[in-house]
């Protein structure tokens, strides 16, 4: 029996072998064949540039070099400029708004620059996340929180205003130069106030036969030099300079002059056109005067203007700076105030990637941007890096120093701030400038009473 059920049971093996043996071959499994990852486009990013600085022929490469470096660092985001001449920026973004087209991030700009384009700026604040500010003056940052708004930008670029000075020009009159230390007075021991520099700048003043402004034989028809020039600003740019903070507003939001400000339009219409220590609008777009470069032709000795100026006077082998006059007895004094950054529009389809653009701009790209464009660095660490650059390219020995210490006198308000219906508001001021320098013999006060009459009108349309 044992033997018969080992028999059957060594068949049926037998059987199962041949039986598998004589059957369709099994289908080998196949691995699935593995699909290349689909490489994402890099985001486009557009850098809209010319609403502040940045569109003079000079500052054209360099910040294409810029782009470049930061389009080689990484692969995610492609960085496109969009770059407009100063003049038509303002028209042309308004056209790219309106069309739904908006740039992705504009700067560097001021608050003038964007004053018309309020409320369409993006908050960094939820992007920044663990965000480092400590390389930051506090204050500096709180520039930018805006109520209701948020933090539109970081800074970027700071500049104080000062004089510039003519150090030949001065040689060749034999006159000291101004001083350098704000509460220092003039080498004769008179007060450095804007009076002080208006008899320096009478004496500056030459016209076509050597006679300065104080000779009863002067010609103001054939002047070859003026004494100073308030350079590439407007009508509160203007008074602020040398007159002390102010505004067309008050409080309430009604139209004014302060007493102040009206002395400071008088002052600047009778250098102009009485006195004729300052150049009018006929000799400031003149080939005398570089055809609107005044204080870069050489032929100026004492200009007012910004840090951002040292982009322009290349011309003027031996200038350097000094501080701001006064304007009372007391020694008040205002350095007017321009600080440049870089702010992102709330249409961008990649606000993540637009900031990381802008926090590489006031960043790691910030050095060579600040060095074309003359601005003191907002970051405190790059601060010695850039005037170290400045030394390089300006050799004849700068007291930069003068830069710093005026940034303890800020103009606030500050000249560029908002006004109600802005830009018409903006373009009657203008109008206001164009007749009070090209205009003789006119009644500045009563130009005044009708620019306040004016601004009211504008202001109450937008109530």
């Amino acid at each position: 029996m044992r033997k018969s059920i080992l028999f059957f049971a060594s068949l049926l093996v037998t059987l199962s072998l041949l039986l598998a043996a004589c059957g369709p071959a099994a289908t080998p499994v196949e691995e699935p064949a593995e699909v290349p990852p689909v490489a994402e486009e890099p985001v486009e990013i557009r850098w809209f540039i010319g609403l502040g600085t940045g569109s003079q022929p000079e500052h054209l490469a360099p910040q294409e070099a810029v782009r470049d470096k930061f389009n080689a660092s990484q692969d995610r985001i492609t960085l496109v400029l969009d770059i407009v001449d100063n003049a038509q920026a303002p028209d042309q973004l308004k056209t790219q708004v309106a069309a739904g087209d908006p740039p992705d991030i504009v700067g560097p700009v001021g608050q003038s620059g964007v004053n018309e384009f309020s409320g369409l700026f993006l908050d960094l604040e939820p992007f920044l996340g663990g965000f480092d500010f400590s390389d930051f003056d506090e204050d500096s940052i709180d520039a930018y929180r805006m109520e209701g708004e948020g933090l539109l930008g970081l800074p970027f670029g700071v500049f104080a205003s000062m004089i510039y000075y003519n150090r030949d020009l001065f040689d060749e009159a034999g006159l000291d130069y101004p001083p350098h230390k704000y509460g220092e007075p003039y080498a004769d021991g008179d007060a450095w106030t804007v009076e002080k520099m208006e008899e320096l700048a009478m004496l500056l003043t030459v016209d076509a036969n050597g006679n300065d402004a104080t000779s009863p034989d002067f010609d103001p028809e054939n002047i070859v030099q003026f004494g100073y020039h308030t350079q590439w600003t407007d009508p509160r740019g203007h008074a602020a300079a040398l007159f002390g903070a102010d505004n067309v507003i008050d409080a309430d939001g009604n139209a004014m002059l302060s007493d102040r400000w009206r002395r400071a339009f008088k002052w600047y219409y009778e250098g102009m056109h009485v006195k004729h220590f300052m150049p009018n609008s006929t000799y400031q777009n003149s080939d005398l005067l570089a055809a609107g470069n005044p204080f870069a032709s050489g032929n100026v000795a004492m200009a007012h203007c910004h840090l951002w100026f040292t982009c322009c006077i290349d011309d003027v082998p031996n200038w350097d700076m000094a501080a701001v006059p006064s304007y009372n007895e007391n020694g008040d004094v205002t350095v007017k105030l321009h600080a440049d950054t870089f702010r992102v529009f709330k249409a961008t389809e990649h606000p993540a990637e637009a900031v990381e653009v802008l926090l590489y701009l006031t960043g790691e790209g910030a050095g060579e941007l600040l060095q074309i464009y003359g601005a003191m660095p907002g970051r405190i660490s790059l601060q010695e890096e850039f005037f170290a650059g400045m030394d390089e390219r300006f050799t004849q020995g700068v007291d930069w120093q003068v830069s710093v210490d005026g940034l303890a006198y800020p103009d606030v308000p500050n000249h560029e701030s908002n006004l109600p219906n802005y830009s018409k508001a903006y373009d009657r001021i203008g109008a206001f400038q164009t007749l009070y320098e090209t205009e003789a013999g006119l009644d500045i006060d009563a130009e005044l009473d009708t620019l306040v009459s004016d601004l009211q009108a504008i202001f109450d349309e937008v109530d």
